[in-house]
């Protein structure tokens, strides 16, 4: 397995971005015509996408033991991504917030170990 080593200021506690998904995203045209709603796999690409980038994760594959979607987002909505510190397999807990309420939450499991350095 490669070794990621966490190389932020705070990652081991934890953190959060803002999730920037654009309102002409191709996957709102055919989900759903006339209300369109941010896909549950959009969702999760991008906390992937985030949590790749805030670990040092190249080209990472992930499996997703549990995810919920709790809420629709619509295009253009400000979504919070939120992230618990690894756990001790390299798993992330997750939740996507939008206006402090959940639309969406889980685990990400990185295929890449996720080294976290005190």
């Amino acid at each position: 397995m490669n070794q990621a080593p966490m190389n932020r200021q705070g990652d081991t506690a934890g953190g959060e971005r803002v999730l920037a998904i654009a309102a002409d995203h191709p996957a709102f045209t055919g989900h759903f015509p006339g209300r369109p709603i941010v896909p549950g796999v959009v969702l999760i690409d991008e906390a992937a996408r985030v949590l790749e980038t805030v670990f040092n994760l190249d080209d990472c594959r992930w499996t997703l033991p549990n995810a919920k979607f709790l809420a629709p987002a619509a295009p253009g909505e400000t979504l919070m991504l939120r992230w618990q510190a690894p756990n001790a397999s390299g798993s992330i807990s997750f939740v996507i917030e939008r206006d402090g309420c959940a639309v969406a939450s889980g685990t990400l499991s990185p295929q890449s170990q996720i080294t976290v350095s005190a």
